[in-house]
């Protein structure tokens, strides 16, 4: 008898989204829990970023309401500047972002390779960026983690925000937990890291008066602006406390050749950008003010407001596709050195025997379809996803390797004297756990 000819499953497209409806290309980039790689649709034939979460990791690392929220917030947001959500979808082991592919490679790889920016491709870059924060803020969306790292550049040379492991809805009251990546904290950020000293009630409410808002993220932008153009950035340190110290206290100073480097309007919205006192900081005036200023400033007298987000603009930079704008070891690695190649698989019908937090993001990480359905808010009802196995909530790292002075830094406990951060080399950031809600410094 003839062997019987193994024929491959049809795909049912008009069906919930799944892996099947991916060909797996190659590997760019390598978070803590996943993976991100390029994938093509079956059917449309377009090409989508892949970034899949480990459950099994993601559940170890405390991590799953941030998975969640993630999930949720980029399903509110859709812009011309920002890395959008296009399908989201999970199986027994991974939960699957499926985003805007970005050919371009993100800013931290150029500046390593460039050294730094030219000023006009750096205002461009700002121009966007700037239109891209304006409309998260007008949603009640908080970044919280901008730098250079999450800024990616399609093949164009349009820059996008990615990367929102970390971001949240804020409204009236000000928050309080800390997360994000210290080099790029703003002053009323890094203040909050500095109150372990007092005793807790003391501390409690110190907490409830300063806080924070949306203009952590003006100040971020000012940050990654400075050292797009310098090769450096305003504030550093040696040690963890150094840096906080500059970050609150030193004043801004120009490298000897800036004037060679940045125009003095430019100067001008970096200065404006860096401004400690947030009443006076670009950007943050109240009701879109702020970034309507920032507009009219005269740096920017050559970008055309009125054609930027349809992309008309010629960009200054061009990334060179012939090369590849990213880590090759990644894909390497995934060659080599991985026992458990990602690859499409049924789901397992019994799921009676998950745990608390494995039914929670069965349950609460829904799959999504751009193309089907409409985008919807969940706020204010996710502004705290709390674990249903453990009653706390954590910070997430990022996609992408990490680089100094970039790592994730998180604090937890009740009581903000709780937390803890480790003396490390320089100006790296450190690792910890995300307080678990703001509502418990009210």
């Amino acid at each position: 008898m003839g062997a019987v000819c193994c024929r491959p499953t049809p795909i049912d497209f008009d069906g919930d989204v799944n892996l099947f409806h991916f060909v797996l290309l190659r590997c760019v980039g390598k978070g803590a829990f996943g993976k991100v790689r390029v994938v093509q649709h079956k059917q449309t034939r377009d090409l989508y970023a892949l970034k899949y979460i480990n459950k099994a990791k993601c559940v170890k690392m405390k991590a799953v309401p941030n998975v969640i929220q993630e999930r949720r917030l980029l399903e509110e947001v859709d812009h011309p500047f920002i890395v959008n959500l296009r399908y989201a979808f999970q199986d027994d082991e991974n939960c699957f972002f499926v985003l805007d592919l970005m050919l371009g490679g993100d800013l931290r790889f150029h500046l390593e390779r460039l050294g730094s920016l030219q000023e006009e491709t750096v205002r461009f870059y700002v121009a966007q960026l700037s239109s891209a924060l304006a409309f998260l803020h007008d949603n009640n969306i908080m970044h919280r983690d901008l730098k250079p790292d999450n800024i990616l550049l399609d093949e164009k040379g349009n820059a996008h925000l990615t990367d929102f492991n970390i971001a949240v809805h804020f409204g009236e009251r000000r928050l309080t937990g800390v997360a994000g990546s210290m080099a790029y904290m703003a002053p009323e950020y890094v203040d909050l890291l500095t109150l372990s000293t007092p005793p807790p009630d003391r501390a409690l409410r110190i907490l409830a008066k300063r806080g924070y808002t949306y203009y952590i993220d003006w100040w971020s932008l000012g940050v990654c602006a400075y050292e797009l153009i310098f090769g450096r950035r305003p504030f550093r340190g040696r040690t963890n406390s150094d840096l906080t110290y500059s970050i609150s206290k030193d004043p801004l100073k120009w490298p000897e050749d800036a004037e060679k480097k940045c125009s003095r309007t430019g100067m001008q919205v970096l200065k404006g950008l860096l401004e400690r006192d947030p009443a006076r900081r670009f950007g943050c005036k109240p009701n879109g003010d702020g970034y309507q200023e920032l507009r009219r400033h005269p740096w920017f007298k050559t970008i055309d407001w009125d054609t930027l987000e349809s992309k008309e603009q010629i960009p200054p930079f061009i990334p060179d596709a012939k090369k590849a704008n990213f880590d090759a070891s990644h894909e390497l690695e995934e060659l080599l050195l991985e026992d458990n190649p990602l690859k499409a698989k049924a789901r397992k019908a019994n799921q009676d025997n998950l745990s608390a937090e494995m039914k929670q993001m069965e349950e609460q990480f829904t799959s999504y379809d751009f193309k089907k359905m409409q985008r919807r808010s969940y706020y204010p009802h996710n502004q705290h996803i709390v674990s249903t196995a453990t009653g706390t909530s954590s910070g997430m790292a990022s996609s992408r390797p990490e680089t100094p002075a970039d790592g994730l830094i998180v604090n937890n406990g009740v009581s903000i004297a709780g937390h803890s951060i480790d003396a490390r080399d320089s100006s790296d950031v450190y690792r910890g756990e995300k307080i678990t809600s703001e509502k418990d410094y009210s």
